[in-house]
């Protein structure tokens, strides 16, 4: 029974062992490219110029403002919809917020353009009843806030709302009987509940912020307003200064590797957007109750104000011409293999990764010991690569693979965009499988060894039945991520390969507003339709 047991175990390790090794020697790769092509006599001698520490002091002050603003909303509503759970439209307000982690910054940015822009909702009213206007102000750091904001607090929002509708009643109860004050109650019972989340929520949003680039490069208005992801995109795509982009590129990783080894808690777990309702069982006081309610208005107009303008501005488009067009037929097929496969991938990575690391996390497989500590950590770090190497930096590295080694550029790109969007989902789920795999094992291991249930059998009936749920989130999740993505593809974007974020783009930049606006509705539709209806669709059609 014993070597059974350890033959099951080997059989765990090996597959995720490797890919983890494999995601590993990816990361070392890039790093080894971007040193052996740099000259290092340039880089140490305008390492520190005024250019780069204008980037460096701008791309800090931006993420480090987007991060506190987000996280004050984002609790001021959580708050509120922990403690008013019974309106009309609650779960489809909560729906929205979870949808924001997956919305196309391009579709956000649009939004925000058509309500806040020159032209804009806002903008058009205010001339035509009081012949003034805002100007464009939605362009440089205001519009970034905004846009970093709108996104972000959502996210902050629906993850602390988990863990407010965590707190024991008993403690409310307690709280109501001292007959404490509504801010004694949030500083002595509910702020020490979120104290840890908001360290890790905050250390996520610092770094989604930091490496930003989609929302930098659209309105970003100036040179005065790049970050250093901008700034790398610009070396290489629009100067060709690879040089200047390998420096940018070495300093922003050296700040991310230092970033997430600070933040040692950095993960949120994406888990925390699917939360099981728990009532406070008497209501709030009716001027409380009053704050929280606008607290919730306002910010729902706010989320879905430019999603309706998305919509609206959408169906003006001439959608023949569109669907007719053979760019967008070429981006809207491409984008969809690539969502499809790197899906597929991001689910299979995620459940032999997490099979993997649970055996370093269970006694009775792997004896406790620093190598076993050590290993669990290696494991845990190559899932999450991607928050040291963004997106951009990862493309760079294609970039020199593909100057260095004669294959087809469009090998490279393919090959960078699927691992791009590979790596930026990998964290996401694996914060939603492991748990899960990990409580499996610990709860039902004897049993499987006991009744010989083994590969396929032990699959099919142990693990399958408690994570078909998750897989078919993470399926759906990672394929709007992959879908909305304008990462890699920036770089690698030309008429063999585009994208329908890339495609987007394009038209925006070419002021072909109508255009525009009918592939935003198109983007947004499909996006919300694969994110709300896919799970459900997977999990019907699942083994039963």
């Amino acid at each position: 029974m014993r070597s059974n047991s350890i033959s099951r175990f080997r059989l765990s390790i090996i597959p995720g062992g490797v890919i983890s090794l494999l995601l590993l020697f990816l990361a070392f790769g890039v790093f080894y490219i971007l040193f052996l092509s740099s000259d290092y006599e340039s880089f140490s001698s305008s390492l520190i110029s005024n250019r780069i520490f204008g980037l460096i002091k701008f791309t800090v002050f931006q993420a480090f403002l987007s991060t506190l603003i987000s996280i004050i909303i984002g609790t001021f509503l959580a708050w509120s919809l922990a403690h008013q759970s019974s309106f009309f439209g609650r779960n489809f307000l909560i729906a929205l917020l979870s949808s924001s982690l997956v919305l196309p910054t391009l579709i956000v940015v649009f939004g925000i353009i058509s309500i806040l822009g020159n032209n804009g909702w806002i903008n058009r009213l205010l001339l035509y009843f009081f012949d003034y206007s805002f100007g464009n102000y939605v362009y440089g750091l205001s519009g970034i806030l905004i846009a970093h904001v709108y996104l972000n607090a959502s996210f902050a929002a629906r993850s602390l709302l988990h863990v407010f509708e965590s707190i024991p009643k008993e403690r409310y109860k307690l709280a109501k009987s001292l007959n404490f004050s509504t801010y004694q109650r949030f500083i002595l019972i509910e702020f020490p509940a979120i104290r840890l989340s908001l360290k890790s929520i905050s250390s996520t949003i610092f770094l989604l912020c930091f490496t930003s680039f989609a929302i930098v490069l659209t309105i970003g208005g100036s040179p005065a307003f790049n970050t250093l992801e901008v700034a790398i995109y610009e070396a290489v795509k629009l100067d060709f200064d690879i040089p200047l982009a390998l420096k940018l590129a070495l300093i922003q990783l050296s700040i991310t590797l230092f970033l997430v080894v600070l933040s040692a808690n950095f993960k949120v777990g994406a888990s925390d957007i699917k939360t099981s309702s728990s009532k406070i069982p008497w209501s709030e006081p009716k001027k409380l109750k009053i704050f929280q309610i606008s607290i919730i208005s306002f910010s729902t107009f706010l989320f879905v104000l430019p999603l309706i303008s998305v919509f609206i501005d959408g169906l003006g488009a001439d959608f023949k011409r569109i669907l007719s067009d053979e760019i967008f037929l070429k981006s809207f097929l491409t984008s969809l293999v690539i969502a499809t496969f790197s899906s597929i991938l991001t689910v299979i990575f995620a459940l032999l990764i997490s099979d993997t690391r649970r055996n370093f996390n269970i006694n009775h497989r792997v004896k406790k010991s620093k190598f076993r500590n050590f290993i669990n950590l290696l494991i845990a770090f190559s899932g999450n690569i991607y928050l040291a190497i963004p997106s951009l930096i990862l493309g760079l590295g294609f970039f020199l693979f593909s100057l260095k080694f004669q294959l087809p550029l469009m090998f490279w790109a393919v090959l960078a965009v699927l691992c791009a969007n590979v790596l930026m989902s990998l964290p996401f789920a694996l914060a939603i499988i492991y748990p899960p795999m990990l409580k499996i094992a610990q709860r039902y291991d004897k049993l499987a060894f006991s009744l010989n249930l083994n590969g396929k059998k032990r699959w099919l009936y142990c693990e399958w039945p408690y994570l078909k749920s998750s897989v078919a989130y993470v399926f759906a999740l990672s394929f709007c991520l992959s879908l909305g993505d304008l990462g890699v593809i920036a770089l690698f974007g030309s008429n063999d390969i585009t994208t329908l974020p890339w495609y987007l783009y394009q038209l925006m930049g070419s002021y072909q507003t109508k255009d525009g606006a009918g592939v935003a509705l198109i983007l947004l539709v499909l996006t919300l339709s694969v994110f709300i209806f896919l799970p459900k669709v997977f999990k019907n059609a699942s083994y039963k």
